[in-house]
């Protein structure tokens, strides 16, 4: 069985054990539980001290639960019934006991057997499997598809297909939880899993994720809807689900992409129809308030208020506020490259830089880069005066 087709609840889980060592932290901790509160189990995500896996959201992941504990149980019975023979050989044919050893060479019957038997037993686990497996490569007949495109670190999302066709948003970790990171006082029941805009899809409605990743390999994981396939570079690989209830369902990046490989969740807010279909609509709208006129002249204050925004959401986490940068990071506040060659930085944003430590963000509009461009050529000690238009950004993606 393949990485990508592993059943998804078995796939270690970073969160939920840093939330076990949190829960325990607290027990012999007051202070840190003062300033945390407790910390609770997260429907539709990671338990405290959780042992089973994820509450199936889906058929799918109902029928990946019987298979898991299927498993378990007849690798326990052959356990059992082998030690089981083994140690009672041991004890009652010991030669303290005064047994005496059988003297024969072969059996046929008992060499039938122990070939037999385990043949059977593998053909019928190995049945079962497959015909889990096949079923979680069926995304034939989708109503909905979405791409889920990974980036160091973040998800972006497409859909394709189906009502909502044409939406696409990126998904990032919700800044107040980097900051908790950052200052080393984590606190509330989702931990690292809060995005600022999650994948909203409808309950009852086959959704078909295609995957696909813009830099090193990533993975789509939500254990709760029994999903996880890998995103690779250069690749179009796909999964599916159809939840079977409303409700929002956790995930993270299964696949260590980069340093940044914890602040990478995944949400799937699950609504009914009626919600989907108001979502779609709202999101539209906003979509195209947004849509900008490339060729638009824009005043400086205009591209610097618009670029604080965008190095907020997707630069700072690396670079940081101030633009100091961090470790192998550069700084930007007094690059030579930001301060005096704006078509070279432009084509480092698009194309990426330093074999994708520096990752490519030409997913963004062209007045997004423009804005951010400009936005980092005039602030904390870079007080240039330059800025850049979207137009030079459209001309320099030629």
């Amino acid at each position: 069985m393949s990485v990508s087709t592993m059943n998804p609840k078995t796939v270690p889980n970073p969160i939920r054990w840093t939330r076990r060592l949190a829960a325990a932290s607290m027990v012999t901790a007051p202070g840190f539980a003062s300033a945390t509160g407790p910390v609770n189990d997260l429907p539709g995500g990671p338990a405290v001290n959780q042992l089973n896996l994820h509450p199936a959201a889906t058929d799918l992941a109902a029928t990946i639960g019987v298979l898991h504990w299927g498993m378990l149980i007849v690798c326990l019975v052959i356990f059992i019934g082998v030690f089981g023979v083994m140690f009672y050989s041991v004890l009652k044919h010991r030669k303290s006991v005064g047994a005496k050893p059988a003297n024969f060479h072969e059996s046929v019957a008992v060499e039938i057997a122990w070939t037999v038997v385990p043949l059977l037993i593998v053909i019928g686990m190995g049945a079962a499997a497959t015909r889990t497996v096949v079923a979680m490569k069926d995304t034939t007949n989708a109503d909905i598809t979405v791409k889920a495109t990974g980036y160091q670190w973040k998800w972006g999302y497409d859909y394709l297909k189906g009502e909502g066709e044409g939406i696409g948003f990126l998904s990032t970790l919700d800044a107040s939880h980097r900051a908790m990171s950052d200052a080393g006082k984590p606190a509330g029941d989702n931990y690292l899993l809060k995005v600022d805009n999650p994948l909203v899809v409808p309950v009852d409605k086959k959704i078909r994720i295609v995957t696909t990743a813009n830099d090193v390999i990533h993975a789509w994981m939500v254990p709760s809807l029994g999903v996880k396939q890998d995103a690779i570079p250069g690749f179009v690989r796909d999964t599916w689900f159809r939840a079977t209830k409303t409700g929002d369902f956790y995930g993270q990046c299964a696949e260590l992409c980069g340093k940044e490989h914890a602040y990478m969740p995944i949400h799937v807010k699950v609504v009914s129809q009626a919600d989907y279909a108001a979502w779609v609509d709202e999101k539209k709208k906003a979509m195209a308030a947004l849509a900008d006129d490339p060729s638009k002249e824009w005043k400086l204050d205009e591209l610097l208020a618009r670029g604080e925004k965008v190095y907020a959401a997707n630069c700072a986490a690396c670079h940081k506020a101030d633009g100091k940068g961090a470790g192998p990071i550069k700084a930007l506040d007094g690059s030579e490259i930001v301060l005096n060659d704006a078509a070279k930085q432009v084509q480092i944003l698009l194309n990426g830089a330093a074999g994708g430590a520096m990752p490519a963000w030409k997913q963004l509009s062209d007045t997004e880069i423009a804005a951010v461009v400009t936005y980092t050529k005039n602030s904390w000690s870079n007080k240039t005066g330059k800025l850049v238009q979207p137009a030079e950004i459209v001309a320099a993606r030629k």
